[in-house]
Order: structure tokens, then C-alpha cells, then sequence
């Protein structure tokens, strides 16, 4: 496969609900569209169980932010807000969109159980869906050809939702362009920042972690699998300046 981004296999999000995924890793869906690689982002809500903004509002919230993004956004109905539970049958539905979409790299929500409960669900849904998306038996999915991705990765919502037993990587979102996309992406999300500090809690977060690694703003992934490289020049670079 060519080194050239808009030659490479997509980039699939998943978020529970609108605005997970530009809260979560916004700034990095922003850096690999903007820089020619096919991002797309599933919801498997439209934030119905949600206090603030109505399910029509959040949708149209949630496209336009996408559209800052540089991404394209569908929404997968499942069993709704606050609702979702782990099945065969959701996993199956998550692995037709794989297969359909055929990404390299996925990104899903952690597995941390102190956060919203659609989070840990959805991305242990993520998990299991690209296991089946890869086995050529499954009936269900008999008219899409499998299809195996690269690596997973999941993201954090906050401190609390972030693995305890993995190491992050660390994405470098420092430069103004991709900060103003991430910022913007998540603002666009009017009915949910107008109530909490959201915006000022995702850089925070990603300002800090930048600090620690020598860089501006940073945002954490954790692999669900070990990394595997053939040489040591692309892990040259450690997170530590202290």
C-alpha cells in the first residue's frame, strides 16, 4: 500500500453518543482529515437520555461538527441512550459497518467502568465487532467480505475513564490549525458546552499531557493490543521531559 494518506485504508470513530467522539479525540479526527486520510465516525445514539438539547438538535450538532472536522457521520441505532447493552447482535451490526468501511485503524471508547455505561459498553462492542468482522462464517454477514483492521485503539473521556492497565501513546494535536478544528468541533456541540465547562476540560487534559511529553497539547490513546514495529526510529521519540 502507498505511503500516501489518501491511499490508505480510513479511519473509523465510534462514540455512544454526540459529541464522545469530538470530546474524546476531536483533535486527532481533525490532524488525519485535514491531512488527506478518509475519517468516519459512527454514533450509536442521538443523545436522547441526554438533560440538555433535544435528539433533533444534538444530530444537527454533531454534523456540523464533523463537517469542521473534515469527517463523515453516521448514526447506528442501537437500543438508544443510557440503554446499550453488550450482544452477539450489536457486535454483528458494528462489524458490517467495518466490513462495509473497511478501516485501517479503529477507535472506540475505553472499557473503564467509572464513566457513562454506554462508553465501556460500546467499546467492548467495538472490540468484539472487529473480531467478527474477520471471520468469513458469519451468516449475517455473508454479503460483505471480511475484513481485518490494523490496530485499535480506545479513548478517554476524562481522567476517570482512562485504562489503569495500559500505557497510552500519545497524539500530537499541538499546532494552531488542528487545535482550532478540535476547539471549534467541540463548541459546535452548543447545547452541551452551555451547561458544563467541556471544551476547558478537554484541553486542560490535553495541555497537561502535552507538558509532559515536551509538547503543546497532546491526547491520549491506548492500544488494545501490543504495538508492533520493525524498527525502532518510528518509537524514537519517548513522552518524558522530566
Amino acid at each position: 500500500m502507498s505511503d500516501n494518506l489518501t491511499e490508505r485504508a480510513p479511519l473509523l470513530v465510534f462514540g455512544a453518543h454526540p459529541d464522545d467522539i469530538e470530546f474524546g479525540c476531536g483533535g486527532i479526527v481533525a490532524k488525519e482529515a485535514h491531512a488527506g486520510r478518509p475519517v468516519h465516525m459512527i454514533v450509536c445514539s442521538r443523545g436522547e437520555a441526554g438533560t440538555m438539547g433535544t435528539p433533533e438538535i444534538r444530530e444537527v450538532e454533531s454534523r456540523n461538527a464533523a463537517t469542521i472536522l473534515g469527517a463523515t457521520l453516521e448514526f447506528i441505532e442501537l437500543d438508544g441512550d443510557a440503554h446499550l447493552r453488550s450482544s452477539a447482535e450489536h457486535a454483528c451490526t458494528l462489524a458490517g459497518a467495518i466490513r462495509r468501511i473497511r478501516p485501517g485503524v479503529l477507535i472506540a471508547p475505553s472499557l473503564s467502568e467509572n464513566q457513562h455505561p454506554d462508553h465501556a459498553q460500546l467499546g467492548r462492542l467495538v472490540r468484539d465487532a472487529a473480531r467478527l468482522a474477520r471471520f468469513g462464517g458469519l451468516r449475517e454477514l455473508k454479503a460483505l467480505a471480511p475484513h481485518s483492521i490494523k490496530s485499535l485503539f480506545y479513548y478517554a473521556l476524562s481522567l476517570e475513564a482512562e485504562p489503569r492497565d495500559l500505557s497510552p501513546i500519545l497524539y500530537d494535536v499541538s499546532d494552531e490549525q488542528t487545535l482550532n478544528r478540535w476547539v471549534a468541533a467541540m463548541e459546535a456541540h452548543s447545547s452541551q458546552v452551555r451547561a458544563k465547562p467541556y471544551v476547558e476540560m478537554q484541553l486542560t487534559r490535553a495541555r497537561l499531557r502535552g507538558l509532559s511529553a515536551g509538547i503543546g497539547h497532546a491526547i491520549a490513546l491506548f492500544p488494545a493490543d501490543p504495538i508492533v514495529v520493525d524498527r525502532l526510529e518510528p518509537v524514537a521519540t519517548g513522552g518524558r521531559c522530566f
